[in-house]
């Protein structure tokens, strides 16, 4: 980091808060009501749908690719690490908001519900939200917009130590709580239209591969540890009230 300016580096900075900030508000909003239809592009039902799987498919492969710890290496050769996770937040985000903003919505409503259970899916929604922010604090150290290394670069301080494996708050019960609360927050829209329904299977299928895939991960940089994790606690579905001991 030392060859780039400290005013570059800044702007980095703006650019990852505004576009991470922006892209997770527009999204939970997009997830709470459904479609926005901020840019109505006049298509048909099919053309419309085609589009909005071509966004998802965009996000999904751009968001899969630039986690994966062998595009991190590659990636290495020309950006220091220390921007991997700042280009990532920017990159989703980027898309994230693409998506968000140019989705199609569908004439076709397939379920609407309305009254008391249209509550109850409301609840589920902010229930799932505060439950993804628990298990964000449950982790102890979570760099959502992967801002750190420049943040302490900037004040001077090293790099932490690698954070031992521990079980806290919801991964007691589950071992992916975030992904499980996301599907939560995808399905408790109480009105599901056509395009609501592909966008729900979609990237309910994109959290089950991202959760199997990342399984993978945690288990070659955890072993044995992570191993025994997967003996007692279940990945999404939890099995029992009681919390894993």
């Amino acid at each position: 980091m030392s060859n780039v300016s400290r005013p570059a580096i800044y702007v980095l900075l703006t650019l990852t808060y505004l576009f991470g900030a922006l892209s997770l508000l527009f999204w939970l909003v997009f997830l709470f009501r459904g479609s926005l239809n901020l840019v109505n592009l006049g298509l048909g039902e099919i053309s419309a749908l085609g589009l909005n799987a071509c966004l998802s498919l965009a996000f999904f492969a751009q968001h899969s690719i630039m986690i994966r710890p062998s595009f991190r290496q590659w990636m290495a050769r020309f950006v220091s690490t220390d921007y991997h996770g700042a280009l990532y937040t920017v990159s989703s985000g980027i898309l994230l908001l693409g998506l968000v903003v140019f989705w199609q919505r569908s004439a076709h409503t397939l379920v609407e519900i309305q009254g008391i259970p249209r509550l109850l899916a409301h609840a589920v929604f902010l229930l799932s939200f505060v439950g993804f922010n628990w298990g964000i604090r449950a982790l102890g150290s979570f760099d959502m917009f992967g801002t750190g290394p420049i943040v302490r670069h900037l004040r001077g301080e090293e790099p932490p130590q690698p954070m031992p494996f521990t079980i806290r708050g919801p991964y007691r019960w589950v071992r992916h709580p975030l992904y499980l609360f996301c599907l939560l927050m995808i399905w408790s829209c109480p009105n599901l239209t056509a395009d609501r329904l592909l966008y729900n299977v979609m990237w309910t299928g994109w959290v089950i591969l991202g959760t199997i895939l990342e399984e993978r991960d945690l288990m070659a940089y955890f072993g044995e540890a992570y191993h025994d994790y997967q003996r007692r606690v279940p990945m999404l579905i939890p099995r029992s009230i009681r919390p894993a001991q």
